[in-house]
């Protein structure tokens, strides 16, 4: 059996069913999924932008608000 047919035959199951099934298989995952250098390239990529641009940063406030936006809140 592969990944199509596993799913095709969920999705003929009712809606609690499916539900559960999802919550078992997300169990089975870490729960972080893992990067190769666990975002550490990212966070340094971001250090060293918003030390050559000050520009760039943001105050809580702004983030803040900007995820009101982002979500049709405002």
């Amino acid at each position: 059996m592969n990944v199509a047919e596993i799913q095709a035959g969920a999705m003929t199951l009712p809606e609690d069913e499916r539900a559960s099934l999802v919550a078992d298989l997300l169990a089975t995952l870490p729960a972080v999924m893992s990067d190769v250098d666990d975002g550490s390239e990212e966070a340094k990529r971001r250090i060293d932008e918003m030390k050559s641009d000050p520009s760039s940063r943001c105050s809580w406030s702004q983030i803040k608000a900007s995820l009101g936006r982002f979500h049709g809140r405002d």
